[in-house]
């Protein structure tokens, strides 16, 4: 092991890619909103020194601090109202605080209901949680400013505060306006980065098994755990897709009324049409891997998938660095050739057999390898997306900027996991406020409660994670500011490092915590020094990590206090997928579909595609985090992931149903298919809307007699399709039941 890794180190071609990884980081979206970030936070508070003076300049920069969570890169509409909420919320507590200072006990009887308030927040999902979070940070980091010396203090200080955080939302919203054309190419870039990752792993399930003799059958069985792993891994690759597309929607959908918008959307949605076909690629595979004659073909088509991963990074990195992207190599010929291949190699088969589900992978792997062609066409400005397509999903697919109550009003139920977060967090945040008083460094509770506030979490698995990256950034943040002050630096040098700082710290908040916790570490401790200069750097480190260790140990402690498992979201996570999966089926197969293709049925389809993938991801993170909890706490892990591979298959059948009637119309008998396309999309819908234990209903005639041997089929390119379809409606009808029923057994060990 010792010699591989040091073999890999001294391998040029390792500190290549991993250079070419920094870079990536470097021109990521995120790295430049945090830079954005700094920079604000470095003007207000020169420009507040120069007028009025240190003091005033320390009071502004907490209010930029606390003002700093919500702003990422975002929508141009609707960003000034997302970002003057929480100074708006705050400045009140701000006040509050400064007037309590002197007095604990009162202090420490508003700190409790004001985190149990500003948690609530987090109703409102990933729009509402930053601003929780900056109401949280106003009350603490109005504890680290010296006491006022009187009320007149007081109320110049929250002047203060309020001046540096309304600044900066002026600033957060015009910066955010003028990086809008760099926020869309990197957003976009980024999508290409993890569709490049999502095509490398199912370049993996394209690895062809041997089972030509009843030995290697039973050697096929015994890495049936493994084959599982690569699903797993595929799902997961798809639930961060689904996670990152809505972000990506809301920036480079919005307004694309210039050429270049345009073409940035049109790559989206180019995106979007891909999963399909990466969906869609896994149909048949699992038996097309057992036939050794395909070995050949199998690895051709692993080789062109690897190849079609690595021009979408090689364009992402055009984009990310002003370049025109290259030309996407045309590998259609190359997936053609495979028919002919798989017919040579399956000497002796029927045609129509193994060979024919071969060819239809290669088929639908066409569609994927003109997407990629397109999407360099759009990158490098020759062609132009469609743009009734374009202003569709501008239309339905940005979420709303307005703020909503009706969250709000479905809090107030002992189960919700907001309420309970927020219960816990203010129980946490007052038992830790109590300690910390008590403790001879009582000076820095406030570093306590931030740890508290940062590192509890609604969940055990983000709480754990949390915990540990807090620690070691806090230690290694702690080290680095001591041997920083240790040198005695000039103010301007301190000034410096804490604008870097604050802009790090904000930028990789999301992307990986232990960069925002070393970073956040040395912000700390550098501005404590500014604020408190001449205390000891290396008893500040002292107080720093054992104030950190108390944070996270009763942050730790209280996520078991009315914790929200996760087999308590999973029943309603399992309605909502067997909801969107049945909706689905209805838009994809029904006869809507079959009649009004291109038009408003057509749209509402993709509405029910989204959803379907949105709630089968929401799925498989509540799983896996659910692998962090208690045992005795945990649901039904194994039923779960066969019921998302089903649910991930079912989408496979169901976009190549919906393949085969916007592309191939002219190879279906339509009279023919008309009454099994209706009866197949309510039978679905009906299994998997039933009440838990329906017995599901027999399959239609027309739909049963194509539940025959694949060597009776036709031949997919030559003929009528129509059996093909029947047979996808068929098995889509079968994983609809195998649905129903785990789903029921699910329900019924999570009661």
């Amino acid at each position: 092991m010792n010699i591989t890794a040091a073999k890999r180190w001294l391998d040029p071609a390792h500190w290549q890619q991993r250079g070419r990884t920094a870079l990536r980081v470097l021109l990521s979206h995120y790295v430049l909103n945090g830079a954005v970030c700094a920079l604000g936070l470095f003007l207000i508070s020169t420009l507040i020194q120069a007028m009025f003076g240190h003091a005033a300049a320390a009071a502004a920069v907490v209010g930029v601090i606390v003002t700093i969570p919500p702003d990422m890169a975002a929508p141009v509409r609707g960003k000034t109202s997302h970002m003057a909420m929480a100074p708006l919320i705050g400045l009140p507590l701000f006040l509050a605080v400064q007037l309590l200072r002197p007095h604990p006990v009162e202090l420490g009887l508003l700190l409790v209901p004001a985190t149990f308030l500003s948690f609530l927040g987090m109703a409102w999902g990933k729009r509402g949680a930053p601003v929780a979070i900056a109401v949280v940070f106003t009350t603490i980091f109005s504890m680290s400013t010296p006491a006022a010396v009187d009320m007149n203090e007081a109320l110049l200080r929250t002047t203060y505060f309020a001046l540096g955080s309304a600044m900066y939302v002026v600033y957060s919203v015009a910066a955010n306006a003028l990086c809008n054309a760099r926020y869309r190419t990197q957003l976009i870039a980024d999508l290409l980065f993890t569709v490049a990752a999502l095509i490398r792993t199912q370049a993996r399930r394209f690895a062809p098994q041997e089972t030509d003799t009843e030995a290697e059958r039973v050697k096929v069985a015994e890495i049936a755990a493994p084959q599982e792993s690569e699903l797993g891994e595929l799902l997961r690759r798809q639930a961060a897709l689904a996670d990152q597309l809505q972000n990506t929607r809301d920036v480079v959908l919005e307004s694309p009324r210039t050429p270049r918008r345009q073409r940035l959307a049109g790559m989206l949605v180019t995106v979007l049409e891909m999963r399909d076909q990466l969906v869609a690629s896994e149909l048949d595979l699992d038996q097309v891997r057992t036939h050794a004659g395909h070995r050949s073909a199998l690895n051709d088509v692993r080789q062109i998938l690897l190849q079609i991963a690595a021009e979408l990074e090689q364009m992402a990195d055009a984009m990310l660095t002003g370049r025109t992207p290259p030309s996407a190599t045309d590998h259609g010929t190359r997936l053609a050739a495979l028919r002919l291949e798989a017919q040579a190699d399956s000497a002796g088969q029927p045609d129509n057999g193994p060979s024919g589900l071969l060819r239809g992978v290669a088929y639908r792997l066409i569609h994927l390898n003109d997407a990629v062609k397109e999407l360099a066409g759009l990158a490098r400005g020759e062609t132009m997306p469609d743009l009734t397509v374009v202003r569709n999903n501008w239309r339905l697919f940005v979420s709303p900027t307005d703020w909503s109550w009706r969250p709000f009003f479905s809090l107030w139920t002992w189960r919700a996991p907001a309420l309970r977060h927020a219960i816990r967090a203010a129980l946490a945040v007052g038992v830790g406020y109590t300690i910390a008083t008590l403790l001879p460094w009582g000076s820095h509770e406030y570093w306590v409660l931030l740890t508290i506030v940062v590192v509890l979490r609604g969940s055990l698995a983000q709480t754990l994670e949390r915990r540990d990256a807090r620690v070691a950034g806090t230690i290694l943040g702690s080290l680095l500011a001591v041997g920083l002050l240790a040198i005695h630096p000039p103010a301007f040098v301190l000034l410096l490092t804490v604008t870097v700082a604050q802009g790090v710290a904000h930028g990789f908040a999301l992307r990986r915590y232990l960069i925002t916790a070393v970073a956040a570490s040395i912000l700390g401790l550098v501005q404590s020094h500014l604020l408190f200069a001449g205390s000891s750097p290396t008893f500040a480190f002292l107080e720093r990590v054992g104030d950190t260790l108390l944070g996270t140990a009763i942050a730790w402690v209280f996520c078991y206090v009315l914790p929200s498992w996760e087999r308590g979201q999973l029943a309603g996570l399992v309605r909502r997928t067997m909801t969107a999966q049945a909706r689905h089926a209805r838009m994809a197969v029904g006869l809507a579909s079959l009649h009004d293709i291109d038009t408003q049925p057509e749209l509402a389809w993709r509405l029910a595609r989204r959803e379907a993938y949105d709630s089968l991801s929401a799925l498989v993170l509540a799983t896996e985090r659910s692998l962090a909890e208690p045992r005795a706490v945990q649901p039904p892990v194994r039923l779960l992931e066969h019921l998302q591979a089903h649910g991930y298959q079912l989408l496979a059948q169901l976009s190549a149903a919906k393949s085969m009637l916007l592309l191939r119309r002219d190879q279906l008998r339509l009279d023919e298919i008309e009454a099994p396309l209706a009866e197949a999309a309510s039978r679905i819908e009906h299994t998997l809307t039933a009440e838990p234990g329906s017995a599901a209903a027999s399959l239609p005639p027309a739909i049963a007699n194509a539940s025959v041997p694949i060597e009776a089929l036709p031949d997919p390119f030559e003929n009528d399709i129509s059996p093909w379809l029947l047979r996808r409606l068929s098995l889509a009808l079968d994983l609809s039941g195998k649905m129903r029923s785990e789903a029921d057994q699910v329900l019924e060990q999570i009661k």
